[in-house]
């Protein structure tokens, strides 16, 4: 007995998805403002203890450091 199995074309490409750094420039902040993207690396246990009280408070962990960096370096 042998088996047939179909392959279909490649799917075109969908719309242009557009990069990172164009969807952050255009991501809207709490106060209607353009965010602005960067990275810093923090060792893996801070990493864990920093997601881990963030799921259990049911916060994302971009909006708790937000908040921290807000309240270190106010306006």
């Amino acid at each position: 007995m042998s088996k047939k199995v179909a392959i279909s074309a490649k799917p075109a490409p969908a719309a242009r998805e557009p990069s990172a750094e164009a969807w952050v420039r255009h991501r809207q902040g709490a106060a209607d403002e353009p965010m602005k993207r960067f990275t810093i690396d923090v060792p893996a246990r801070l990493h864990r203890r920093i997601k881990a009280q963030c799921a259990l408070q049911g916060v994302k962990m971009a909006d708790e450091i937000r908040r921290l960096l807000e309240e270190r370096f106010p306006e």
